[in-house]
C-alpha cells in the first residue's frame, strides 16, 4: 500500500476523518463540477450513454475491478477526487499505473456496519464514489444513497448490481497474451466489454478493449491482435475462479489471471503482487 492514497480508519472515526478530508479537498479543489457530464476514459466513451459519466447518476460494474478503474481514470485525470468504500482488495499500485491520481484518492476499506454512512459521507466531499455492496441492502437505504448522490452531483460506481443504475458494464469475453502451455508471462489482456443502458434505452453497446495492453494502458483493440512476435492469446474461461497448485510465482500469476476474468484486473508480469 502506498502512502499517497488517503486511507480512512474504519468503522470508528470515519466521520471525523471524512470531515478532515472535506477540508483538504476544499483546499486542493477550489471549484465544483460545473457540468452534468463527467469525462471517463476515452476507451469507454463510445459505450456509455451520452459518451461520458453523468453527475448525479449511478453505474453498475459486474465483477471487474479493471472496468471500475477505467471509469475512474478519466475523472481522476481531470482533478476530481475519488473515494473507494468497502473494497479492501482495491489495488492502489495498479490504480496508479492505470492513471488514477493517488493524491486525490480516499479509501475506506473496512466500513463495517457503517457502510451506508461512510458511502453517503464520501459523496459529500468527492466527485466519484466507488463501492461494493456489503450484502443485501434495504430498498430504503438504496433510495437514501441515490438521493444523496443526486443532491451532491457525484457519480456512484457500484461493483455489483444497483437497481437505479444509468448503465451496467460487464466483460463477456476475456483472453490474455503471453501465456504458453504452462509457461510464459502475461503481456496484455483483451476483453469484450458490453454496456447496457437502463431499460428502454436500446441494445447493449459492445467493443473489444485492451484491459490492459502490454504498455499497461486501456485502449480499443485496433487492427491485428497483438504484436507480430507475441504468442497467440490464451483464453481465460469466465467460469474459472482459481488455479490449483503450489503458491509459486508462476502459479500465482496464473491464478490471479483466472480470478481477474470475473473479479479484478490482472497486470502484466512485472506488476506481480499488485492486488486489484
Amino acid at each position: 500500500m502506498t502512502d499517497a492514497a488517503l486511507t480512512l480508519s474504519s468503522p470508528t472515526g470515519v466521520g471525523e476523518e471524512i470531515r478532515a478530508l472535506q477540508s483538504r479537498i476544499q483546499q486542493m479543489q477550489a471549484t465544483k463540477l460545473d457540468t452534468r457530464s463527467v469525462r471517463t476514459h476515452p476507451a469507454l466513451e463510445g459505450l456509455l450513454p451520452g459518451g461520458s459519466l453523468r453527475s448525479g447518476a449511478a453505474y453498475s460494474v459486474e465483477r471487474s475491478t479493471a472496468l471500475v478503474m477505467a471509469l475512474m481514470a478519466g475523472p481522476s485525470a481531470d482533478g476530481v477526487w475519488c473515494g473507494v468504500v468497502g473494497m479492501p482488495d482495491f489495488g492502489v499500485e495498479a490504480a496508479s499505473r492505470f492513471g488514477i491520481d493517488l493524491e486525490r484518492l480516499a479509501l475506506v476499506p473496512h466500513p463495517g456496519e457503517e457502510w451506508l454512512t461512510a458511502t453517503a459521507a464520501l459523496a459529500d466531499v468527492v466527485g466519484v464514489v466507488v463501492t461494493r455492496l456489503p450484502g443485501r441492502v434495504p430498498d430504503a437505504a438504496v433510495a437514501r444513497l441515490q438521493a444523496r448522490i443526486r443532491q451532491r452531483e457525484a457519480v456512484l460506481i457500484v461493483l455489483g448490481d444497483w437497481p437505479q443504475s444509468e448503465a451496467t458494464l460487464r466483460i463477456t469475453e476475456s483472453s490474455w497474451s503471453g501465456i504458453g502451455r504452462g509457461h510464459g508471462h502475461l503481456t496484455g489482456r483483451q476483453a469484450m466489454v458490453s454496456v447496457t443502458a437502463r431499460a428502454g434505452s436500446g441494445r447493449p453497446r459492445r467493443a473489444r478493449l485492451w484491459l490492459p495492453d502490454g504498455e499497461e494502458l486501456f485502449r480499443p483493440v485496433l487492427g491485428q491482435v497483438g504484436r507480430a512476435t507475441a504468442p497467440a492469446p490464451a483464453s481465460v474461461p469466465a467460469e474459472t475462479t482459481e488455479v490449483d497448485g503450489e503458491d509459486g510465482p508462476r502459479v500465482r500469476r496464473l491464478r490471479e489471471a483466472a480470478r481477474d476474468s470475473v473479479v479484478s484486473p490482472v497486470t502484466p508480469a512485472r506488476m506481480r503482487g499488485v492486488a486489484g
